[in-house]
């Protein structure tokens, strides 16, 4: 196995001193750019963030909450960002707030996670006095978009102004807070794409593990467009505190149908995506090229540009121009987690100068395991594993897949109030991911499938359906997919089934006709490369989108 050469990065022991480092080393650099009400931009320097963090944490310790549960729903913003910082500077715990949930499921997260102090968005506004009487435990309420007070309701800009007049005051009530970086900092509840929430409890030590880490292994730049939601670990952690150790410039995208316009408003260098993100991206390019006839010159010039860049001539940016300027012009990096990729993408957007560097993680992991590198990417797997790091596969199958066991500095400390689902999947400090995957010769990790999801044939045959379903997507007109077993009278799965939500737009645009037969012979076309057992037998076309997670993933 081939011998991996790390980044060098300055170590850091806290959230408190990587800020106050990132100041001293870089305090008039720009930290964040967002549009204002108007839509104009907004920067914020590292040093008028810091003061930002420390206004509202001194606010915060003077109602005595700098060492309690503190949450946060709301849409991506750069306030949300300020609350995050202040809480992982102080001795409380931060507890992000999934914004897709009812009223209902917030309320159960809150009182689960004991939460004393909520910040919450304007659109919540409506379900205060419904969160205030059936979580009773909540003393303050802190709106990030309200103007007044009223009672324990309490608006954010007032609080932090407050907390402004305390520290000029002298007040050092929370600036001079140290924390035990091995107590619990990060309480982040999530069901994944089955099962009732969880809390992931995650020390701060956990936090630093992924900075320090992570970027021995990332090759991140200079600025990102942050798109995916903060209360998922991956964006708040892989993506926001490793771009601020990293001195990055990070601008916050307002919503997600703004994405391209953002893209050429803040020409970004990098950007963390879903699966999800990068099949919308390649398809559209596709679709584009076919409609301005410019189709068959992108396929007669990436070959050429490969060829090219094989005797050290780069033209990507001139090649491919038109499409780069449709990200921004500047964009060299798409980093993608979450789930696997279909190696197709990943090399299409590596072959016009754009590298789709994949990773994987989970929430237990804080999130990061894995991730590819410039000079080591290979779309087909998820990258190098975090030095921190050591993994071991159980239950390996005869192709050589393994359940993938993960111990080191990065796996959480347990779940919140659970030691029975705890002990289930952490023993000896070895948590079970429930995911299949193997490492290659090159010392990268690639990841077939989840143990939940793993479909056992009649004739003991394994069959992951994520690998089948990446091959499906290769459809133009597919969107999305689940393949599943094909059960008989007594239960044996003895086929696979493709269930299908097809895109409208795209049928009609190609005159498919006879939509069942015709689906049927595309799908025997992207996977006639797979062994007989892995071959799709029956489909179903459903009239709805699947139901997905916040971060888009299916719900199976």
């Amino acid at each position: 196995m081939k011998k991996i050469k790390y980044n060098d990065v300055v170590k850091i022991n806290s959230i408190k001193e990587m800020l106050s480092l990132a100041v001293k080393e870089a305090g008039d650099k720009v930290a964040f750019k967002y549009k204002g009400k108007k839509d104009e931009v907004i920067e914020v320097t590292y040093k008028e963030f810091e003061n930002d963090t420390n206004e509202l944490g001194t606010a915060l310790a003077s109602i005595n909450m700098q060492d309690k549960h503190i949450a946060m729903i709301g849409e991506n913003s750069y306030k949300w960002i300020t609350g995050y910082l202040t809480v992982l500077k102080s001795k409380g715990v931060f507890l992000p707030v999934d914004k897709e949930l009812t009223v209902k499921e917030i309320i159960n997260v809150l009182k689960h996670g004991d939460a004393e102090v909520l910040f919450y968005a304007g659109k919540y506004e409506k379900w205060i006095e419904e969160i205030k009487t059936s979580a009773p435990n909540i003393k303050y309420f802190i709106g990030l978009d309200r103007e007044e007070d009223s009672d324990n309701v309490l608006s954010y800009d007032k609080f932090k102004a407050k907390g402004k007049e305390l520290l000029e005051q002298g007040d050092t009530k929370y600036t001079e807070l140290h924390d035990d970086e091995y107590n619990l900092k990060l309480l982040v509840y999530t069901s994944g794409t089955t099962g009732e929430p969880k809390g992931v409890m995650l020390s701060e030590h956990n936090l630093i593990s992924v900075i320090n880490y992570g970027l021995q292994v990332a090759d991140i730049k200079t600025t990102c467009l942050s798109v995916l939601p903060y209360h998922h670990t991956y964006e708040a952690v892989a993506g926001l505190l490793v771009a601020l150790h990293k001195r990055a410039c990070i601008c916050i995208n307002d919503s997600l149908k703004n994405v391209l316009k953002n893209l050429q408003l803040f020409k970004p260098d990098y950007i963390y995506v879903v699966p999800a993100f990068t099949e919308i991206f390649y398809k559209n390019i596709w679709n584009n090229a076919q409609k301005t006839g410019k189709d068959k010159v992108l396929k007669i010039m990436i070959p050429v540009s490969n060829a090219l860049r094989k005797i050290g001539i780069d033209l990507r940016d001139v090649f491919f121009k038109s499409i780069h300027q449709a990200f921004g012009g500047n964009l060299k990096e798409i980093v993608c987690g979450g789930a696997p990729i279909r190696p197709e993408v990943g090399k299409f957007f590596n072959d016009i100068g754009m590298m789709l560097l994949n990773g994987y993680g989970i929430t237990e992991c804080s999130p990061l395991v894995s991730v590819n590198r410039l000079q080591l990417n290979d779309s087909s797997t998820v990258g190098v594993i975090l030095p921190c790091c050591e993994v071991k596969f159980e239950n390996v199958t005869p192709e050589g897949d393994g359940e993938i066991h993960v111990k080191g500095d990065i796996v959480m400390m347990g779940y919140y109030k659970e030691k029975e689902k705890t002990d289930r999947v952490l023993k000896d400090g070895w948590f079970n991911t429930e995911d299949y995957g193997r490492i290659n010769k090159k010392g990268q990790l690639i990841i077939n499938g989840r143990k939940k999801n793993l479909i056992v044939l009649d004739n003991g045959k394994n069959v992951y359906p994520e690998e089948i379903e990446n091959y499906i997507l290769g459809v133009p007109y597919v969107q999305e997919v689940v393949v599943k077993g094909k059960k008989n009278n007594i239960g044996q799965e003895v086929g696979l089934i493709a269930e299908v939500f097809l895109n409208k737009e795209k049928v009609e645009e190609l005159k498919v006709e006879n939509i069942k037969e015709t689906l049927k012979n595309d799908i025997s076309k992207v996977t006639k490369d797979l062994p007989v057992y892995k071959r799709i037998s029956d489909i179903e076309i459903r009239e709805t989108e699947f139901n997905k997670t916040t971060t888009n993933k299916i719900k199976r």
